[in-house]
């Protein structure tokens, strides 16, 4: 069996002349801020003083121990090096990479000092220094961002984003090696799972990389998927086995069926039995398709897994940190829990970011969260000549091996908007026939992968129409991107389209205040402080909040005075945009197929699109999220002019939903009641149009209608909250004793009605979480919040609720 020396101690960085300490895995600007070189770039403007740092060329040093073992071969092995770097073992070049996204293996036999004295070292170049070559030598190409990332395979927003800081990383961002080997070694595996009627069929696909002692000699490849084995004998360098499971267990998404997991092992022996290498991994067995027949309303794009057709309740991800090396299977667990909670069962892994490692596939597995993975191209026109292509086919092949035995990835998508960019953003005649990087979306991508994991769907990107007979923002046609709302209009406007899948729509707001306050110290905080200011990366995107509350509300002054008001509207306004959007397309499945909210987490403390925020709270949008993406759903939609009770069913069982209507007047009188029976059948949508009697005049300030089946609520105000008569708020506040320790009970009661009630916990203490977001409450009801966190029995009053409790309502308003 190989030996394995993991490269983790000992390691330096060199800054100005000086060696600091540094950690492996990690990067420079981690290493600078625990060495007290670099203030924080998440706080203030920081940001902007440590951009020195990703313009600077870096080295990092550590010594090779002494070859204590008799194994013929030795391997330096660098899992990921960002990005562009030379690599100096005993003080000689023995390799240049470029590429943030691939492996790197070496053999350096003989190389090692038997005095244990040999230098490792790894000099990386500025990755501006790189792009700014690469773009010299293939030429100028268009880019929604002012960064040159389409010229080097890393990260790209890195190099910042509308929701993300420019902090362009160098280091050794995954681990480094030594394998010591003989023989022979697994150089690849690759299992292509799938099912012949009940079995499961695991047919893993075997390279085997040999000494040069070794060639022709007669080798075992022997796997064992849960009980079940197989084995082949072989003397070349690729082999193949099947391993049958019958009547295996299904993988399923999450709110389809359990997550059946078997371990799988494949063991390279040699011609005396002994184990000379080992993989092991989990494999799932289900079947994928996609679905993208003509029908009457366009061409579709359905998600089924083992032939059941699934509507996609999904959030886009971005890289849960812009220093990625500090994301662990831990966060990941946590960050991707927190989306399971809120009935997601689809993540995204957006194109402008990475390769997630293993951890977070893995969690996905668990979970039941299906998988979308982009290929790392985003809002730009990459160039398809070297040294990129090259670059590209190896990272593409590599990756999707690794990724491939996880159940949990169900489709693998070439690109994230360039097609569209293409065709609606100048880039035809500014590019005048140069390359762009269709070649890879459309031809050597779906190559790949075709050739490397024929089990899954491949789209060639998102938005596209399938082809460009449509236009590839179609959404009659494919996925589509809905980002006109956002940027120049209402979400209401949501409502006047029915996309065949929603794969990016969003509206911002700021983060928790406890993260501002964090991220912003000592700063005064207002709409369009410094700091604020700069923690706001979109075009314009204070503007757009601005404008976005307008159309519905009375916009608070966006000084100090009113930064309380204006901080609560505008994340009570991303609340119902997403709300507005999601209801409308869920309750027109299966023609809409699914909705990939941009997005769920956030790099940084930020104002963006993120239903999570950068520091980890969560924003009124996911408790939002969580009622939306849960199996049923109960809303008011417009169908015909009318307005119409819709119980939408996303869950295996019938739902026959009693729902009780209320014509309700602002002061709280119920005007008119009535109950309506709406059968949902199993992953179905229904109708009930309102009677007349129950609805409210269609210019009415002063009534509106509720929906109550069980514990879902659904309201409709028949026009925006400025126009409406709202009481000025009153309501009671108690705090109970919960009985469990560090739980507190907070039980408001209404005396008034109360729009969109929100208890921000955090401004309770940094570390208070609510298990409630917003809440409409009628006259006499009441709701116990529950409270994690509150630390410090003292500060426990209903004063400091009312402080941290807001509505909708304006305060006297009415009143």
């Amino acid at each position: 069996m190989k030996d394995v020396t993991h490269l983790t101690d000992g390691w330096t960085l060199r800054h100005e002349g000086s060696d600091i300490p540094a950690r492996v895995p990690g990067c420079v600007h981690t290493d600078l801020l625990a060495a007290g070189l670099i203030e924080d770039p998440f706080l203030s403007r920081n940001e902007t003083a440590v951009a020195w740092v990703g313009r600077t060329d870096w080295r990092y040093d550590t010594v090779l121990g002494a070859r204590d073992t008799a194994h013929e071969r030795t391997d330096l092995v660098l899992d990921g090096l960002d990005t562009v770097a030379t690599i100096r073992v005993g003080g000689e070049s023995i390799a240049n990479t470029r590429n943030m996204h691939r492996s790197y293996r070496f053999d350096i036999t003989g190389r090692l000092d038997p005095t244990g004295t040999t230098p490792l070292r790894v000099e990386f170049t500025s990755a501006y220094t790189e792009a700014e070559a690469v773009r010299a030598l293939v030429g100028q190409r268009p880019n929604a961002y002012p960064e040159p990332f389409q010229y080097i395979r890393k990260m790209a927003c890195s190099f910042g984003w509308d929701w993300g800081p420019t902090l362009v990383t160098a280091g050794i961002w995954k681990p480094v090696r030594l394998e010591h080997w003989s023989t022979a070694r697994l150089a690849g595996v690759r299992p292509l799972v799938t099912l012949d009627g009940s079995t499961g069929l695991a047919e893993l696909r075997v390279d085997v990389e040999r000494t040069g002692s070794a060639a022709g000699r007669r080798l075992t490849a022997r796997a064992r998927v849960g009980d079940h084995t197989a084995s082949v004998d072989f003397d070349g360098t690729h082999t193949a086995l099947i391993v049958e499971v019958p009547d295996a267990a299904l993988w399923w998404p999450r709110g389809y069926g359990e997550q059946a997991l078997y371990g799988a092992e494949l063991e390279l022996l040699d011609a005396d039995g002994a184990v000379l290498d080992r993989w092991q991994r989990r494999l799932g067995f289900r079947t994928v398709t996609l679905d993208t027949g003509a029908d009457a309303h366009g061409t579709a794009f359905t998600l089924a897994v083992n032939g059941e057709p699934v509507f996609a309740r999904g959030v886009n991800w971005i890289p849960d940190d812009v220093l990625p090396s500090r994301i662990g299977p831990d966060r990941y667990r946590t960050r991707l829990t927190q989306a399971a909670d809120a009935g997601v069962n689809l993540v995204r892994v957006w194109g402008g970011g990475i390769y997630e490692s293993d951890d977070f596939y893995d969690v996905c597995d668990d979970l039941g969260l299906l998988v979308w993975q982009d290929f790392p191209f985003a809002c730009a026109a990459y160039p398809e000549e070297q040294p990129l292509r090259s670059e590209i086919e190896a990272e593409a092949r590599e990756n999707v091996t690794r990724l491939m035995p996880h159940a949990s990835l169900v489709l693998w998508n070439g690109n994230n908007e360039n097609l569209w960019g293409f065709r609606d953003w100048d880039w035809e005649p500014a590019l005048d026939g140069d390359s762009w990087g269709e070649g890879y979306y459309l031809g050597l991508l779906p190559r790949v992968v075709a050739e490397t994991d024929p089990t899954r769907p491949y789209w060639a990107g998102s938005p596209w129409s399938g082809s460009w007979d449509h236009h590839p923002n179609d959404p009659a046609h494919g996925t589509a991107h809905s980002w006109d709302v956002w940027n120049r209009t209402d979400y209401t406007d949501y409502l006047a389209t029915v996309p065949r899948f929603v794969a990016e729509f969003g509206w911002q707001a700021p983060p928790a205040h406890a993260t501002l306050r964090r991220a912003l110290p000592g700063e005064e905080l207002s709409a369009t402080s410094p700091g604020m200011l700069h923690h706001q990366k979109a075009h314009d995107g204070n503007g757009k909040l601005e404008r976005g509350l307008a159309h519905h509300f009375a916009v608070p002054e966006t000084g100090t005075a009113g930064f309380d008001r204006w901080h609560y509207l505008t994340q009570i306004n991303q609340a119902r945009a997403i709300a507005t959007g999601i209801a409308h397309w869920r309750s027109h499945w299966p023609v809409c197929a699914g909705t990939v909210l941009w997005q769920l987490n956030d790099c940084w403390p930020v104002t963006s699109w993120a239903a999570i925020d950068g520091d980890a709270r969560l924003k009124p949008l996911y408790f939002t999220l969580r009622r939306l993406y849960a199996d049923r759903l109960l809303t008011v939609q417009k169908r015909d002019g009318r307005p119409t009770v819709v119980a939408d069913n996303q869950s295996p069982e019938p739902w026959d939903a009693e729902v009780t209507l209320r014509r309700t007047a602002a002061d709280g009188r119920t005007l008119a009641e009535t109950t309506v029976t709406v059968r949902a059948g199993a992953r179905s949508v229904a109708f009930a149009p309102v009677p007349d009697e129950l609805l409210p005049d269609a210019a009415s300030a002063n009534e509106f209608l509720v929906a109550d089946a069980g514990e879902l609520r659904a309201v409709h105000f028949p026009v925006r909250d400025r126009e409406f008569a709202y009481p000025a708020p009153r309501y009671d506040v108690d705090i109970v004793d919960s009985g469990t320790t560090g739980v507190v009970d907070v039980v408001v009661t209404a005396r008034t009605l109360l729009r969109d009630l929100l208890l921000q916990a955090d401004r309770l203490a940094p570390t208070a979480v609510a298990d409630q977001g917003p809440l409409t409450l009628l006259p006499g009801e009441s709701v116990t919040l529950r409270v994690r966190g509150w630390d410090g029995d003292g500060a426990r009053s209903p004063a400091a609720v009312r402080d941290a409790l807001f509505v909708v309502n304006p305060p006297g308003a009415y009143g």
